[in-house]
């Protein structure tokens, strides 16, 4: 239960990292999350993700048409989206800093009460 609630909370941040780096379709983006980011998401969670994005207007969709199949809705980060992550990832940076000097205080503690 605790990793997915942490890997929830972290989606928005790595979602946007990856459209950062290449606008993408839903079922590429799927696809990244699991080979690029080690995350296994499904459609029914990054779905509702991309149109809370979009609606933020933290990505923009344009079609285009696909090699093999239907036309495929890209998503794309926006200059307002940019910002939206440069933020979240310094709130990132300073909640990990926390978490790891709470881990290495609480280790230290404890090898000391061993002592």
């Amino acid at each position: 239960m605790a990793e997915r609630q942490l890997r929830k909370g972290a989606l928005e941040l790595v979602v946007l990292g990856l459209l950062a780096s290449k606008p993408s379709y839903g079922g590429e983006l799927v696809d990244r999350l699991e080979n690029e980011a080690d995350l296994g998401v499904s459609q029914g969670t990054l779905y509702p993700l991309l149109n809370r994005l979009r609606r933020g207007d933290l990505v923009s969709t344009e079609w285009q048409e696909s090699p093999s199949g239907p036309p495929r809705k890209i998503y794309r980060l926006t200059a307002l989206g940019r910002d939206h992550l440069a933020e979240l990832v310094d709130d990132w940076s300073r909640i990990a800093a926390a978490v790891d000097r709470a881990i290495n205080d609480n280790h230290n503690i404890s090898d000391k009460e061993k002592s």
